[in-house]
């Protein structure tokens, strides 16, 4: 298994529709324990395709809290796609792996239905609430060329992304 570099915005990757996948291959299965790996060291608990610079339909993810007793319990998905989501809305201030050291209170709906394909190919769905809720929605927005700072408002949106360009302009320098 192998780390992943995650970019930052503002890279013009994370703001690309990802393309679907047509079949799990050894290639892929790889893929997907480097990022569980990668999401794990960094730590995180969700890691999108396109935030190791790959703009394709996966995510692994897991909402296990060590700290609680939890055991890990990773999950991979496959082109992810909501069928199904709830009236009912609920907050967790979010973070970001691409957008490191910023946080912010994100509303969105309490419960999703999932359909995906699992690390062997299979159709599955899953309903997820709570954290997993929010960490599955989260990263289904990365899939979408979504960031969680799209749901702020325009200026607050704006102070992060000039703090990420600037910081990115000053690397180069």
């Amino acid at each position: 298994m192998a780390l992943k570099e995650i970019v930052k915005i503002p890279d013009p990757v994370l703001r690309q529709i990802c393309q679907p996948i047509d079949g799990i291959t050894s290639d892929l299965s790889k893929l997907m324990d480097d990022m569980l790996e990668t999401m794990y060291d960094a730590p995180g608990i969700g890691l999108a395709a396109p935030q190791i610079a790959l703009p394709i339909r996966l995510i692994v993810m897991d909402a296990a809290k060590p700290d609680e007793g939890d055991k890990p319990n990773p999950i991979i998905m496959v082109n992810p796609e909501i069928v199904e989501k709830s009236d009912e809305m609920s907050a967790y201030e979010e973070g970001c792996l691409s957008i490191p050291e910023y946080f912010a209170e994100v509303e969105r709906p309490a419960w999703v239905t999932v359909n995906y394909r699992d690390r062997k190919g299979d159709q599955q769905q899953l309903k997820c609430e709570g954290l997993l809720g929010t960490v599955v929605q989260h990263e289904i927005d990365h899939l979408n060329g979504v960031l969680f700072i799209d749901y702020l408002s325009k200026l607050r949106r704006d102070r992060v992304i000039k703090k990420f360009t600037k910081a990115q302009k000053q690397q180069t320098l």
